[in-house]
């Protein structure tokens, strides 16, 4: 799978069904090559409670499920 395969993928936390963002980057890991986390540029929807405007990483570990069209992730609020 490419970049640009995620990019294109809605990011849904399943603890509260939002949408999270759109991912802009990865993080990777250079030791290993693997995946660390995903960068996602801030969502107006999502973290402007949080007052961010800053991008924002998704653990990999959070990542419950890549499907055709969607990445489900479990973020705790």
């Amino acid at each position: 799978m490419l970049l640009s395969d995620l990019q294109r993928k809605d990011i849904v936390n399943v603890v509260d069904g939002r949408n999270v963002g759109n991912i802009i980057d990865v993080k990777v890991d250079e030791a290993t090559g693997m995946i660390v986390s995903l960068i996602i540029e801030p969502s107006k929807n999502f973290f402007s409670f949080l007052g961010k405007g800053e991008d924002t990483e998704i653990p990999w570990k959070s990542i419950t499920k890549i499907g055709e069209d969607v990445i489900l992730i479990k973020l705790g609020l």
